[in-house]
């Protein structure tokens, strides 16, 4: 008899039957608000009825159409719907399956169009699972651990995580590019620096903003040394912070966008985009893969992108965001052990902290499961798990946040008297 492997754990107890919109349902039909999508992934919420629509017309005309072998509508729809909300300039799509393979896509290109070697990431980051990509993760040692060798030539600069340092965040972000200078002064040569990597969001390492200042200093090294600035949207992108796209909230322009998770509304897709001539660059050959650009997905992700337009969901992330940030931040005022509430759009994170400093990581489980038990599904994140995660479909509304937040209330309140 198979087993689901041990290493394959649960966040919640729940057993899904069905969704619809920001509710899932078990078996015995109880609803649970899920402020999880997925882990980002079902921006529309749950079986969209346009996003089932279009996957269920297209699953009877084609259902794969391997991408190097032949072409086909949705996926050539898509490359032309993706360029009406893609950064200005960037109107070269390559498709692949997941966050894991668009980021080794994306250094991939890097190397080769610049020939350099070495790629700078931020401490705190999460790009991914397969070798190349975690071994530019570093919001836990689980994602990188117990199978070295691992990819050379990454080099860890410090993110301006102003609430882990106990400064304010102008400090921090003066600290943080100060020491990316030294790092180019004594680890990686900018003529051997071929990308800087780095979330809008810190995602898994604790749900952390990037500074527009830190990101508009990033983009002038970038343009200074010939960098090529690599902005993996894998969980920020398709509205989830309010803007379509996490970057900008600054005044830049990404050379590389890595975009998965919301891009299909569940079905596996992800993609970078860069310019035709930055794209040109790479190896003949160099990109690929079987699954890539599935029929199916593209037609997910057409109807995806019509949602996110028809009903603004853009818009509704940024209100909706707004009042869930606001309510985690009131309720937060009510328990000491909430030390930061931060996020941009519908991506809150509630950091739990000890009276001596140390993240509290004790605390962020319970409220967390406690949350659970109160039909509330949310997700923990942070180096330790000390952040509990908020991160509903861009569907949701005020009644619903509203919801959710009550029940977070008697959570944290459950959590924190024990």
């Amino acid at each position: 008899m198979a087993h689901l492997s041990p290493l394959v754990r649960q966040a919640t107890p729940v057993l899904a039957a069905r969704g619809e919109g920001v509710y899932l349902y078990d078996d015995a039909g109880r609803a649970y608000l899920d402020f999880t999508a997925g882990i980002g992934v079902t921006g529309t919420g749950h079986c969209h009825p346009h996003v089932v629509e279009a996957a269920q017309r297209q699953v009877a005309t084609l259902i794969h159409g391997q991408f190097t072998t032949v072409m086909h509508k949705p996926l050539l729809t898509l490359v032309e719907r993706l360029g009406e909300v893609l950064p200005p300039g960037l109107d070269s799509v390559f498709f692949a399956n997941s966050g894991s393979e668009a980021v080794e896509a994306a250094m991939r290109l890097a190397r080769q169009a610049t020939g350099r070697s070495n790629v700078i990431v931020f401490h705190g980051s999460f790009h991914g699972r397969t070798v190349g990509a975690a071994s530019m993760t570093t919001s836990g040692t689980k994602f990188r651990a117990g199978f070295a060798p691992i990819m050379g030539g990454v080099t860890v600069a410090p993110f301006p995580y102003a609430y882990r340092y106990g400064w304010d965040e102008a400090t921090a972000v003066r600290f943080a590019l100060r020491e990316l200078d030294y790092i180019l002064a004594t680890i990686s040569a900018p003529r051997e620096t071929a990308a800087f990597v780095i979330e809008p969001v810190l995602g898994e390492g604790g749900y952390v903003p990037a500074p527009k200042a830190f990101l508009e200093g990033l983009r002038e090294r970038a343009d200074a040394h010939g960098i090529v600035f690599v902005l993996d949207e894998v969980q920020t992108g398709f509205g989830r912070t309010g803007k379509f796209w996490g970057h900008q909230h600054a005044d830049i322009r990404p050379d590389v966008v890595v975009m998965a998770k919301g891009i299909a509304s569940g079905f596996p897709l992800s993609a970078i985009a860069a310019s035709s001539e930055l794209m040109a660059k790479a190896w003949p050959g160099s990109q690929g893969g079987t699954y890539g650009a599935n029929a199916v997905a593209c037609a997910a992700a057409l109807a995806t992108l019509d949602v996110i337009r028809d009903e603004k969901l853009v818009e509704n992330s940024a209100a909706m965001g707004a009042r869930l940030l606001e309510g985690a931040r009131r309720i937060a005022s009510e328990h000491a052990r909430i030390g930061d509430v931060r996020g941009l759009g519908l991506m809150v994170g509630s950091e739990f902290t000890r009276s001596d400093g140390e993240p509290d990581v004790a605390t962020a489980q319970r409220a967390q499961a406690a949350a659970a038990e109160r039909g509330l599904l949310l997700l923990l994140c942070g180096t330790w798990g000390q952040v509990v995660r908020m991160i509903p479909a861009l569907v949701v509304n005020a009644k619903q946040v509203d919801e959710a937040l009550a029940i977070w209330a008697e959570a944290v309140r459950e959590a924190s008297a024990t």
